[in-house]
Formats: C-alpha cells, sequence, structure tokens
C-alpha cells in the first residue's frame, strides 16, 4: 500500500493530557475540548460535502445526497425548538465520577430525541435521494416505536449491522444533529478527560482525528466524535482503539504527503483516519472520511479493523 510510514517506540509521545510542546507549536496546554456550535459545524460541513461532490468522481452523486443531508441538520438546528441542557447536578455528578455529561442509551428513549427524529424524517422526504435510499427513509418512517428503539440503539452503541446501513443512515443524521444541539449546551471546561479514544462529551468513538492548523492549537491533534461532533484533545501517535503507542504506523491510498491517512495499529490491528487540516484547513472530520472512501477499499485488504465510527460509510 502507498505512503506506508511506521513511527519507533523511542519516538512517541507519553500520554498524558499534557502534549509536549515541541510537537505542538510551543503550546504548553492544549484545551480538552471543543463543542460544537449545531448549524455553524453542519453549514461548514455541507458546504464541504458540496465541494466534494463536484470534485468525486464516481462518489459524486452520493457526495451530493450528502450535501443536502447536512444542509437540512443545518436548518433544523437553527429551526427546531431549543434542547433541554444536562442538569447541572448530573454535569458535576460526571465530571467527579469521570464520566461523559451525556447519557447516550438514555435518548433511545428520550422524546426530545425521538421528536427530532420525526422532524428529520419528514423534512428528508423532500431532499433528492437515490432510489433505494427513498425506500430506506420510507421503511424508517413506517416503523414502529421497537424498530426505532432498535435503530437508535444501534446508533448510540456506535455499531451499524452491514445489511442495514441505509435506514441506519437517516436516524444516524437525526441523532448527529440532536446530540450536536445537546452537546452545544454544555461547559467545555466541565469535561473530563475519559480515556483514550473515547468522547468527553458523550462517550463515543471518533469518526475521525485531525491534525490542527488553527492558530494557537497548530499541530495538536483533535479527534472528532462520530455523534455528537464534539473535538476532543488526543496525544498524537497513540491508538484511539487500544489506547497503545508501541507499534503505530501510517498507511495512505496516495503518498506519504496524504493530507488523509490510516492511523494503524501493531497491537490491536485497529485503524482510525487521521486527517492533516494543518496541510488543507478544508478538511472535514466526516466529509473528508466519506471521500477518501479509497482508503476503506484498500484497508480492507488487510488483517486490521476500521475503529472509526461514521453512520455515512457503514457497510462500506
Amino acid at each position: 500500500m502507498a505512503g506506508h510510514e511506521t513511527v519507533r517506540p523511542g519516538e512517541t509521545m507519553n500520554n498524558s493530557l499534557k502534549p509536549d510542546p515541541s510537537v505542538i507549536g510551543g503550546v504548553p496546554v492544549a484545551p480538552l475540548a471543543f463543542l460544537p456550535d449545531a448549524a455553524a459545524v453542519f453549514d461548514k460541513r455541507a458546504g464541504r460535502f458540496a465541494f466534494l461532490a463536484d470534485h468525486g468522481g464516481n462518489l459524486g452523486p452520493y457526495m451530493r445526497f450528502l450535501a443536502d443531508l447536512t444542509a437540512l441538520q443545518a436548518r433544523l438546528a437553527r429551526e427546531l425548538p431549543a434542547v433541554t441542557p444536562i442538569p447541572s447536578d448530573r454535569v458535576e455528578l460526571a465530571r467527579a465520577s469521570r464520566m461523559p455529561p451525556i447519557d447516550r442509551m438514555a435518548l433511545a428513549t428520550d422524546e426530545g430525541m425521538h421528536a427530532t427524529l420525526d422532524r428529520f424524517l419528514a423534512e428528508a422526504a423532500t431532499l433528492e435521494m437515490p432510489e433505494q435510499a427513498r425506500l430506506s427513509l420510507s421503511a424508517v418512517t413506517a416503523s414502529g416505536i421497537a424498530d426505532r428503539h432498535w435503530l437508535l440503539e444501534n446508533i448510540l452503541s456506535d455499531r451499524i449491522p452491514h445489511d442495514s446501513a441505509a435506514p441506519h443512515l437517516f436516524v444516524g443524521a437525526a441523532v448527529q444533529l440532536h446530540l450536536a444541539r445537546l452537546a452545544g449546551t454544555l461547559d467545555a471546561t466541565k469535561l473530563v478527560k475519559i480515556r483514550t479514544g473515547t468522547c468527553p462529551t458523550c462517550g463515543g468513538k471518533p469518526a475521525t482525528s485531525s491534525v490542527m492548523g488553527t492558530a494557537g492549537i497548530e499541530s495538536t491533534r483533535y479527534a472528532t466524535c462520530g455523534c455528537c461532533a464534539t473535538q476532543w484533545n488526543e496525544v498524537r501517535v497513540v491508538c484511539l482503539c487500544c489506547g497503545s503507542n508501541a507499534a503505530i504506523s501510517y498507511r495512505s491510498a496516495e503518498t506519504d504527503e496524504a493530507t488523509v491517512k490510516a492511523e494503524v495499529c501493531g497491537d490491536c490491528k485497529g485503524w482510525v483516519k487521521i486527517l492533516y487540516q494543518v496541510k488543507n484547513a478544508s478538511l472535514d472530520p466526516i466529509a473528508d472520511d466519506v471521500s477518501s472512501l479509497g482508503l476503506d477499499m484498500l484497508m480492507k485488504d488487510t488483517d486490521f479493523r476500521r475503529g472509526g465510527f461514521n453512520p455515512f460509510i457503514a457497510g462500506y
């Protein structure tokens, strides 16, 4: 596979909350997390999907559909009634217990989550989409409460059965919308580090991680939750699946200069994409995960398993 590089154990960083200043451009302590402004996140993502649709080759039609779907997320983020914030006592209890303040599994039966899902499904029906997607949307819309609970529980557990990826796509988009709005009500300074590869807001898996190019945090790595869109600081050259730094390597579908690579762990055989926003500030943790599907296809021919969670590429 093109673009294969290995990091020797002696070159890795210590896995702590305080990144090495020599690696992150002189910043002594990077903020633990950045919480999402849901409308802004989805607006930017929709624009990125639209750009990629025009340059996506065979993926172009799917990227255009996702651009429309994400634009709907942005519009509803502005139009839906405000979500009920997490009670302050629960936030404090979560902080003391080193747990995420959002209880994901409780959302499967939460009235607010179901109201968001109902509205999202109704509005999604107005979008142009492939016939298979429309059939899946109709099936989800007509489904009973037990089936909806099952779909929600799968998304909220970061798992999607390969034989039912299409209906989970719509439910996943609704979950992203609800969780991003809920995460946006929190105070980032109240969050605590949970464990490597775990979102401090909702406990979810990362979709990808990014080496940032933003002023003040240049070259620092932030993982992005596949559901709530929280970005949290992770030490570089550490596996986001198991926390090991002993056998990390990088693979790409292009060259060593690629802006999207697979960070591969020789210990647990997991891998998660890493995006180099420091080289291309336009990269989006979800959209560019989809656009780099060729890397997923190459990794399928190996004995490594994908660790990132993105409902838009389930089944590939």
